[in-house]
């Protein structure tokens, strides 16, 4: 990230403004400025580097909400927390599967055992956080540790793996290089918490963790690799690897290190939105550091949801509190007005309470994330995550 500034493209300063200057046709993927570097290729061309995916396109075109779905979440009821039930030997590992390709099937995960608890453990882990800053001291298991450990294993790969010079914006090739170096350690890196009597959960719970950082193919990342993260969490707490007192460091200590790696992969690589609903989705890439964020806000003496419009506090608190640290980032990724390129953050802002803030993006997750066939076509299911 530091070699931002040393990139080197044609801006329009660098042309001789006396003669006719070729018109602008892209935006800089570094630092935003206008470039006439030829967007990508259009057409047959494009899909040689890329093949198109065989199934479902993943991305939603940028129209704005459904007025009706948007009631619809309002009415809907809050998700609660639930405790997750413990996986017991003898022991069935498989190789985890994806199972959902209708609006039915979304309905049979959400109305079986597996599908309530998956969001009752993220509901849990939300609650856990609840009224602590990042820095706060918790309990940090030695597996704890040990995820902690890999997520910045792979964040000193993107150090080793710099982006390729290319004329393309978006979806700089050496991502590829970097996930398949991740993914080729995976199961070497879950041997470095997994005990004796579970080394075989690596068949399952492999796939969920190489499926948490973006898609090679596409070099794009989304909510469905987040919930991948959140679901390979579950996993691990299916296998009593972690338990509900370890909750608040998995949010303070593994997911700030996620998100951190996340960002340091957006921005070195030019990752593509993944389903992104442009303008009219929360954020382009994530959406669970905005329940825990504001999950940690409740009931905050002074800083409220209209807090975000206030420079001081993102800059004296973005480091302590999820939420502000995603509308830092926002704010300083995209130029231009906060309510013209965010305006369902905007809209949030004038919520009353951090508590309606928590509760209704609860609801939004899952109906924009996990009720999305788009989405959840690619979840994985297997004997931790059960078809039923």
């Amino acid at each position: 990230m530091e070699n931002c500034e040393q990139h080197h493209h044609h801006h329009l300063q660098n042309q001789d403004t006396s003669s006719a200057s070729p018109p602008i046709t892209g935006t800089c993927c570094k630092c935003g400025g206008p470039t006439t570097f030829p967007p990508p290729p259009p057409g047959p061309s494009f899909s040689e580097i890329s093949p198109p995916p065989t199934y479902r396109p993943i991305r939603a075109p940028a129209v704005p909400p459904d007025p009706d779905s948007k009631r619809a979440i309002v009415l809907a009821p809050v998700p609660q927390s639930q405790k997750v039930p413990v996986a017991q030997p003898p022991y069935t590992f498989q190789s985890p599967a994806k199972r959902i390709h209708s609006p039915d099937d979304i309905r049979r995960f959400h109305e079986s055992d597996s599908g309530k608890n998956f969001i009752g453990f993220v509901v849990a882990l939300s609650e856990s956080i609840r009224g602590h800053k990042i820095s706060d001291p918790c309990p940090e298991s030695h597996t704890l540790t040990a995820i902690v450990s890999i997520l910045e294993t792979l964040t000193q790969w993107v150090d080793e793996i710099p982006p390729v010079q290319q004329s393309a914006r978006y979806g700089n090739i050496a991502y590829r290089t970097w996930h398949q170096k991740m993914s080729d350690s995976a199961e070497s890196l879950m041997l470095r918490f997994l005990p004796e009597n579970l080394k075989s959960a690596t068949i399952e719970i492999v796939p969920y963790f190489t499926d948490s950082f973006g898609n090679s193919s596409r070099i794009d990342y989304g909510t469905g690799h987040e919930t991948n993260f959140a679901a390979w969490l579950y996993c691990l707490a299916r296998l009593g690897l972690i338990s509900e007192e370890d909750y608040q460091a998995v949010i303070s200590r593994v997911f700030v290190k996620y998100l951190e790696l996340m960002r340091k992969l957006q921005l070195v690589y030019c990752l593509e939105p993944a389903g992104s609903h442009g303008v009219w989705g929360l954020d382009d890439y994530h959406f669970l550091p905005f329940i825990f964020g504001s999950s940690q806000l409740i009931d905050h003496r002074y800083m409220k949801p209209k807090s975000i419009h206030n420079q001081d506090i993102l800059e004296n608190f973005s480091n302590e509190y999820l939420y502000l640290g995603c509308i830092a980032f926002v704010k300083k990724v995209k130029k231009g007005l906060f309510a013209e390129h965010s305006p369902m953050l905007d809209d949030i802002s004038v919520v009353p309470n951090w508590n309606k803030v928590n509760s209704g993006l609860l609801k939004m997750y899952k109906a924009e994330v996990l009720e999305k066939v788009p989405i959840m076509q690619h979840f994985l299911f297997g004997s931790l995550i059960k078809w039923e």
